[in-house]
């Protein structure tokens, strides 16, 4: 099972992106999908997760009405639309899976995923 995360790059201040974590070896129904950042210096940080029926999405504060998360299920893949990008989203993000029946609250906050994508590099010039 691989989680293949895409679509970073660099862009300036005010501009946009979106990430794609593309999920192959098994379906994810039942499952939580997200995102996570680590930039330089930095611990790793929570971004979004939604269930994979879309049913519940979970934003961290500092990204809360500028990133939304999505997923395509005949895709097998996760998004994350990243608007009015700020310096300081830059980072390397990473996608991650786990069990629906561990939550939203554990996932965010737990230190290991039962599947854990190689990162896409994010670069937000000012």
């Amino acid at each position: 099972v691989q989680l293949q995360a895409s679509g970073g790059g660099l862009v300036q201040a005010g501009g946009s992106l979106r990430l794609s974590c593309a999920a192959s070896g098994r379906t994810f129904t039942n499952w939580i999908m997200g995102w996570f950042r680590q930039a330089p210096g930095k611990e790793r940080e929570f971004v979004a997760a939604t269930t994979w029926n879309g049913a519940s999405t979970l934003y961290a504060d500092s990204v809360k009405a500028r990133f939304t998360i999505s997923r395509d299920s005949t895709k097998n893949t996760a998004y994350l639309q990243m608007n009015s990008l700020k310096p300081e989203d830059t980072a390397v993000y990473h996608c991650a899976a786990d069990p629906v029946t561990d939550g939203m609250g554990f996932f965010k906050s737990r230190s290991a995923h039962n599947y854990w994508g190689q990162g896409t590099q994010v670069t937000v010039s000012s």
